[in-house]
């Protein structure tokens, strides 16, 4: 019999199986999407020492949130304010962004992802924030299906963003909490 998903706050002591799941994640996503040789390249060692600086900077209205099954990480996914873009002013306070959510690509389409952004979305209303945006490579289609089912509508924009030499457009999309979520 499967464990249900546990979800719950992330400590210094995941970051190393974060750092994995990430790495993993992208390489599993992004397939395709971005150089194969860059994808192949990628280190969770180098991720976690990343990540190790992240964590312990990281102001308090930002939160990581891990999955746990049967003893083990199957998903990560962090969330805040939104970010300012290109040197324009900071957006209200009451908008959050989903920054990363990720899982090792054997656990997609188990339930993971959705109880994490399900976690995602309610600790979000409770920490005050009354929408949530998140950007996406444009051509990741099952990411995007994904945040739909989930709510999230695309609002038209669009940013570019590069990866060793290679155009990998992003589009933003967005979600208004819900009265309950955000109670």
């Amino acid at each position: 019999m499967v464990e249900p998903v546990r979800i719950r706050d992330m400590t210094q002591a995941d970051i190393d199986a974060v750092a994995a799941i990430r790495v993993r994640g992208w390489q599993a996503a992004y397939a395709g999407l971005m150089p194969q040789a860059y994808l192949d390249g990628l280190s969770a060692a180098e991720d976690a020492a990343r990540r190790r600086e992240f964590f312990a900077a990281a102001p308090p209205e930002v939160v990581n949130l891990v999955a746990e099954r049967d003893g083990g990480l199957v998903g990560w996914a962090v969330f805040g304010p939104v970010r300012a873009e290109g040197g324009t002013p900071p957006p209200p306070a009451s908008e959050g962004e989903l920054y990363a959510l990720y899982l090792p690509p054997e656990h997609i389409g188990t339930g993971i992802g959705r109880a994490l952004i399900d976690a995602c979305l309610a600790r979000a209303g409770r920490n005050g924030f009354r929408a949530l945006c998140l950007w996406v490579l444009k051509g990741n289609a099952r990411a995007r299906r994904f945040y739909e089912r989930a709510g999230f509508r695309a609002d038209g924009a669009e940013e570019a963003y590069e990866v060793a030499g290679v155009a990998v457009p992003e589009v933003r999309y967005w979600r208004p909490l819900q009265p309950a979520e955000a109670s």
